[in-house]
């Protein structure tokens, strides 16, 4: 046979299964001739583990990323380990690992918490979630690439203590009353709004009216977001800054909801009379472009933890739900920044800042 050219090609994807490799070094102690003092060699495993820690650091960001990122059951992870590793590894081993983790993120989440107090937007919202059968919540506040989340009540105090003094940007939300006393500006999300009103027409299909109000609200809403898309940012420093379009607006909405807020009779009473008391944070995303008019960054992010919650019925001590807020709020930024969390963990685990402590209850 002659010649010859490239009739085919053929891939085939396949991963190594491979066991956990075990490495022991053994120190060997001497004694010097000369100063009659006892000699031992350096730890040449220095870097493999977080201090003296018997897990490597590939191993225990591995059972870290298989909990928080693919939400498996200790459990899930102790099979998985067994049968693709030929590891066995007890319950508590597992556990001890994913709160070594968390302790050592706890520098990194204030870090993270530091940089959504000086962002100009931030997302909030609120799930539940039982600590030892007991009902709490978990906040979040979020941006564009920080994830921060916290277990609390549900009461006002929380959002001081999450955003502190310091924070002066708009803070985007639900209409839950809890955000209520925040003094800087509010966006209050659209898509709460128009879901209630879509409940409401489904409630009355033949009302007319209230068709006819409904679709006028909605385009009102259209409108106003094709004047945010052709706004203006306003200048640095100009937070309460109001263009002619949001006050043209908010007197429209306002002149379509006055002859039913006090007409018990009215199906849509109620929520006029809602859009009346919150017309000043309704449209404050038509005179900041970079305000979104809902708050569906702050649902995605709750996303996450809400399957978790789903499958583990919440923690079982106040040390499991620091350990799940940390890894929650380390992942969900991670998650948010497009980054690899198996290298982030290692990378974690390897650096050299000191363990940090969670925020207090009290």
């Amino acid at each position: 046979m002659t010649g010859g050219w490239v009739h085919r090609t053929r891939e085939v994807i396949e991963i190594p299964l491979a066991p956990a490799e075990v490495i022991e070094q053994v120190f060997v102690a001497r004694m010097c001739a000369l100063c009659r003092k006892r000699r031992l060699p350096q730890d040449s495993l220095k870097g493999m583990a977080v201090g003296h820690q018997r897990l490597g650091i590939n191993l225990v960001s591995l059972i870290v990323t298989l909990r928080e990122e693919a939400r498996l059951p200790i459990r899930s992870i102790q099979r998985y380990l067994r049968t693709v590793h030929h590891l066995k590894l007890s319950v508590g081993a597992i556990v001890d690992a994913i709160h070594r983790v968390a302790r050592k993120a706890w520098r990194t989440v204030d870090e993270t918490l530091e940089r959504i107090r000086g962002s100009p937007v931030v997302h909030a919202d609120e799930t539940g979630w039982r600590e030892d059968g007991v009902n709490g919540y978990v906040w979040t506040f979020s941006t564009p690439s920080e994830r921060y989340f916290v277990r609390r009540g549900r009461g006002k105090k929380v959002v001081d203590e999450v955003l502190g003094e310091s924070f002066d940007g708009v803070l985007v939300s639900d209409f839950y009353a809890a955000y209520n006393h925040y003094p800087g500006l509010k966006q209050r999300c659209w898509v709460h709004l128009l879901r209630d009103i879509h409940e409401l027409k489904a409630l009355y299909p033949e009302d007319a009216g209230l068709a006819r109000w409904a679709e006028a609200v909605r385009r009102l809403y259209d409108r106003a977001k094709a004047y945010a898309e052709a706004g203006v940012q306003p200048a640095s420093g100009y937070q309460r800054f109001v263009s002619p379009n949001q006050l043209m607006l908010e007197n429209q909405l306002l002149s379509l909801c006055r002859p039913f807020s006090d007409d018990e009779t009215a199906p849509q009473a109620k929520l006029c009379r809602r859009i009346e008391r919150f017309i000043k944070e309704l449209l404050v995303f038509v005179s900041h472009p970079d305000v979104p008019s809902e708050n569906n960054a702050a649902e995605r992010s709750l996303r996450h933890i809400v399957v978790s919650r789903k499958i583990s019925g919440g923690t079982r001590s106040e040390q499991g739900t620091n350990s799940k807020m940390a890894l929650a709020s380390l992942f969900g930024t991670w998650r948010a920044k497009d980054l690899n969390p198996l290298s982030q963990s290692r990378n974690l685990l390897v650096s050299p800042q000191l363990y940090g402590y969670p925020p207090s209850r009290e």
